[in-house]
Parts: C-alpha cells; sequence; structure tokens
C-alpha cells in the first residue's frame, strides 16, 4: 500500500520545475585542476613532436626540407580533427568532450614512437590524431567559460580571467617539461621512449577527468533539446525563458550557425586572426629549436635550456594577459600583446649572436605571442552562444593549424629554394605575429562581466 508521505513525495517530485545540477566550489576547482593537467599534458606531446624533430630527422636521414614537409602536414591533419571536434563536443557534452580528447591524445603520444619506424605516411597520420590534444584547448575553454559563469563565488566573478590564466598557463608549463625532460631522458632513453613516457601522465589525467561535472549551462541546452524532440514545444520554450536563453538561437545549432548573424563577425575576424598568429607559433615555439639553431649557431642542447628559460618568462604572459583582461577587455588585450610579439621576434632574428640577447629577445617574444592566449581563448567562448559555443570555438581553433600549414608551406619553400631561416622567421613568423594583432582590433568587444 503507497504511504501518503510517498503520494506527496511523488506529487513534488512531478510538479517541481526542472533544474540543472549545481556545481558547488569544490566542483569547480576540481574542475579547473583538471583542466590545467590535461592541457599541460597535450603541450607537453605538442612540443615534444616539435623538439624531437631534429633528432628524428637526424635518425632517419630527413633533411631540414623534409622536416619542414612533415611537420607541415601533421598541423594540416590537426586542424582537420580540430574542426572535427567542435560538434562533437556540442552533442556530447563538455565532460565527455575533455575526456575523449585526452585519452586520444595519450593513445596518439604513445604510437608516435612506432610510427614513425612504419614511414613518414603513417607518422603524419599518428600525430594527425594528436590534434585531439590541441582541439583539447578549446574544450577546456569552453567548459571553464561555463562554470566560471554559473558560479555565485563573487572572488571567482572578478578574476575568472585570471583565474583561467593560470589553466591556459599550462602551454609553458607543458613545453618547460618537455624541454626539460628532453634534455635530461633522451641521452637516456632515447627519443622513442621520450614520446612513451610522455603518453603515462595523460593518461593518468583521463580517468581522472571521469569525476568532473558536466556545465550547467549544457544541462539546460541538452533539455531544451530533449523537450523540443519529444515534441513539447511550450515546456522547452519554458525552460529557455527561466534560464535566459534565446530559444530562436538555440534552435540554429550547427556549424552553419557559426557564419549568420552575429556569430559571423566572431567566426570571421577570429579566425583570421588565429590563423596569421599560429603562423608565428609554428615559427617560433613548435620550431623554435631549428630557427634558434639555424639562426644564431646555438647547439641543439643549448637550445632546450633556451626554451626552459623564455617558456619561464612565457608562464608570466600569461598571468598578465589574463590579469589584464579582467581589466581591459580581452579583445584589446590581445590585440596589443601580439603586436608586441611581433617587434620582439623581429628584433631576436636581427640581434647580435649574443646567448644572453638572444635569450632575453625571444623571452619577450614568447611572453607576448603564447601570453595573449589566456585572454584569446575566453574570449572566443565570450563570443558565441552556448547552442555553438563549442563548434564555432572549434571553428575559430582549426585556423590555427592551417596558419602552422601555411608557414610551413613557405619555410619549406624558403628553405628548399636555397634561403635562410633568418628570412622565413620573419615572414612567416614576425610579420604574421604583428599582423594578427591588428586583426584582432576588429573583433566585437565583450565587456569581461558581460558573460553570465
Amino acid at each position: 500500500m503507497t504511504t501518503p508521505a510517498a503520494v506527496t513525495a511523488s506529487v513534488n517530485a512531478s510538479t517541481t520545475p526542472w533544474q540543472p545540477q549545481q556545481l558547488s566550489s569544490k566542483d569547480v576547482t576540481y574542475s579547473t585542476w583538471i583542466c590545467f593537467f590535461a592541457w599541460v599534458f597535450a603541450v607537453y606531446d605538442f612540443i615534444l613532436f616539435g623538439t624531437l624533430l631534429p633528432v628524428m630527422g637526424e635518425h632517419f636521414t630527413w633533411s631540414q626540407a623534409t622536416q619542414a614537409e612533415i611537420a607541415t602536414w601533421v598541423a594540416l591533419g590537426g586542424a582537420v580533427v580540430a574542426f572535427a571536434i567542435g560538434p562533437v563536443v556540442d552533442k556530447i557534452g563538455r565532460r565527455a568532450g575533455i575526456m575523449f580528447t585526452v585519452t586520444g591524445a595519450a593513445l596518439c603520444s604513445l604510437l608516435t614512437a612506432f610510427a614513425a619506424g612504419a614511414g613518414k605516411g603513417a607518422l603524419v597520420a599518428v600525430r594527425s590524431g594528436a590534434g585531439l590534444g590541441y582541439a583539447e584547448e578549446g574544450v577546456n575553454a569552453t567548459y571553464l567559460t561555463e562554470i566560471y559563469a554559473a558560479s555565485t563565488d563573487p572572488k571567482l566573478i572578478k578574476r575568472r580571467g585570471f583565474i583561467y590564466s593560470l589553466v591556459q598557463s599550462g602551454w609553458p608549463v607543458g613545453a618547460l617539461i618537455a624541454a626539460g625532460l628532453t634534455a635530461l631522458l633522451l641521452p637516456v632513453i632515447g627519443w622513442q621512449g621520450c614520446f612513451i613516457f610522455a603518453a603515462i601522465p595523460a593518461f593518468v589525467v583521463a580517468v581522472l577527468a571521469r569525476k568532473l561535472k558536466e556545465s550547467p549551462q549544457f544541462q539546460v541546452h541538452m533539455r531544451i533539446a530533449q523537450l523540443r524532440k519529444a515534441g513539447d514545444e511550450a515546456g522547452a520554450r519554458q525552460v529557455a525563458q527561466a534560464y535566459g536563453v534565446d530559444y530562436a538561437e538555440h534552435a540554429k545549432a550547427g556549424v552553419a550557425a557559426a557564419f549568420k548573424g552575429p556569430a559571423l563577425r566572431a567566426t570571421l575576424v577570429l579566425s583570421v586572426a588565429l590563423l596569421l598568429n599560429w603562423s608565428a607559433i609554428q615559427v617560433f615555439s613548435v620550431l623554435g629549436t631549428s630557427v634558434i639553431v639555424s639562426v644564431h649557431n646555438v647547439s641543439f642542447q643549448n637550445s632546450l635550456w633556451i626554451l626552459v628559460l623564455s617558456n619561464l618568462v612565457g608562464f608570466c604572459g600569461y598571468l598578465f594577459h589574463g590579469w589584464l583582461g579582467d581589466r581591459i577587455g580581452r579583445r584589446n588585450t590581445v590585440a596589443m600583446g601580439w603586436m608586441c610579439g611581433g617587434v620582439a621576434f623581429a628584433a631576436m632574428i636581427y640581434a647580435p649572436s649574443d646567448l644572453v640577447t638572444v635569450v632575453a629577445l625571444y623571452s619577450v617574444g614568447l611572453f607576448f605571442l603564447n601570453g595573449p592566449y589566456s585572454a584569446l581563448l575566453f574570449f572566443m567562448s565570450e563570443s558565441f552562444p552556448t547552442s555553438i559555443r563549442a563548434t564555432g570555438g572549434a571553428i575559430v581553433h582549426a585556423m590555427g593549424p592551417i596558419g602552422a600549414v601555411v608557414a610551413g608551406l613557405g619555410i619549406t619553400g624558403v628553405l628548399t629554394a636555397g634561403g635562410q631561416w633568418a628570412s622565413a622567421a620573419i615572414w612567416f613568423g614576425a610579420v604574421p605575429c604583428f599582423l594578427s594583432g591588428a586583426v584582432m582590433l576588429a573583433a566585437r568587444h565583450v565587456a569581461p562581466d558581460s558573460i553570465k
């Protein structure tokens, strides 16, 4: 026999309005740490490949032009993967997206140790799959933008850009680990062992990511989609109204929606800016050892330690630009930083081959090249509605590897024609870096406190 208490509980359950599962401060903190370590080890693998490419080239007797060609095809494959992951994450969720990208990147790092021996084609295929690690950056930004905006913690609301910069600082931390551990482990376990070693912590993070909770915004998004699919139009509109969602905008989910209405400007401007900037990333971050060794005749071992020192300065750049973005806006912060970075790298190329001068200018360049990404990734997510936040971000994010492809083709052409690394680094690194900052000024300014 059903008790009165049970009947009352049943009635209350059926009449209580649906609500998304809320995240506690502890949940937000855990999510922040998982995203940080996921990004650290994704970057570790990403930079590891560029750092060890000269060593792999020596092992397989690949010329510099061949190495640049491999890097170009890898970047192109990574762009395809990065583009494809956005619509997937808008369907399966932010939590599942992080687990998928971290696991995929770890697996590809492991396979890299064996793929090179099977030929250049196999290596390109595996390293293209490692583009999941790069794509994870965009998934991180989408997820953290939403959970930070949903937080009621006044300290987090005021400083969410700075706190995200701590997560995004996983780039220089990952680069430091890649350079430092390569210098220590390469003589002991070889380049294949370095890739196997890099996969272990990434698999650990993938397991820990299972405890993440979905963002309230995506829960609302999925609830509306479920009600619409069930034919409950009135219920879907009621949920949208209750949580401040533009119902008409919600119905326009998909890749095409990123090229319509207010989203079009964000998609075009940010895509061009990222394409240009990633040309500089390819030259000065991914192939940084090649530039330093070739332009200033620095030994490979010394170039690794230059990367360590300069990325320590780059870490400070992330914190600075995250802090500044909370105050003057993320668009202005990114634009200023990238233009300064272009000037610093040009000065580094033309500077005397003095170790102190090279380290100083290269460090300043990375400060202004990598640092603004702590503001940019957050700004990208702020520029799109929840229904296409991952999709729009993925489209823009995919332009990064395309920029790397352009740089790779340009560098390969210059070197094949008998040109020098200095010229290649100027035209495909320093100049695009400056131009990317100028293009950012065409983006719509978003007030740091406007995303709820």
